[in-house]
């Protein structure tokens, strides 16, 4: 993940030694900009008023911090589509993000997102910040509200080898037309049968 800011790479440490657990704040401070900017995994969840409730992962460098109480994620192409159905009935978000590595951590946003297709001025404006993925579905654009701290004692330790490249590799053998296609067969309803525009 990447942040905006511009951050050393040393002091990811000696800023998660400053990060207090159990903590409620009203935005991202510095430190745990840096700790975002660190991380190669991030889990989304959303729900509609009915039907199932959805967490995703989502790996790749897909992820920008725009300001201390905005982020905006880019989501690739999958089986599902579950969060698209989601915000159209419910705008209602939780990003997570655990540390698997060094220091203990696990950071919760809260907040309020909306979703941007390739027409949209808006994925137009912030697809600059993401590289060209033959893949790329959506952009969403979450407004946060509640950002909270814990100790993540119970994850394990795990490191890091490598991004998978199957997604990539599957989506440039396909192309964009075959993606868009893709989308027309497999990403138009929800598990529940809910439209996803």
């Amino acid at each position: 993940m990447r942040c905006l800011l511009v951050t050393k790479e040393n002091t990811f440490t000696h800023s998660l030694k400053r990060i207090k657990m159990g903590k409620r704040l009203k935005e991202l401070n510095p430190a745990l900009q840096n700790f975002i900017e660190e991380q190669k995994i991030f889990f989304v969840g959303t729900a509609r008023s009915q039907g199932s409730v959805n967490v995703s992962p989502k790996g790749m460098d897909t992820f920008r911090i725009i300001d201390s109480k905005k982020i905006v994620w880019l989501n690739l192409t999958g089986s599902g589509n579950e969060t698209a159905a989601h915000l159209l009935d419910n705008d209602r978000m939780t990003i997570m993000f655990c540390s698997f590595e060094k220091m203990p951590l696990i950071l919760r946003l809260y907040g309020n997102a909306k979703i941007y297709h390739e027409n949209d001025k808006e994925y137009i404006a912030y697809s600059s910040l993401f590289e060209d993925f033959v893949g790329a579905r959506q952009i969403i654009e979450m407004d946060i509200n509640l950002v909270q701290t814990s100790c993540g004692y119970a994850v394990p330790f795990m490191d890091f080898n490598e991004e998978r490249s199957q997604l990539k590799d599957s989506d440039i053998k396909k192309g964009r037309n075959g993606v868009k296609q893709y989308w027309k067969d497999n990403n138009t309803k929800s598990l529940d049968g809910f439209d996803t525009k």
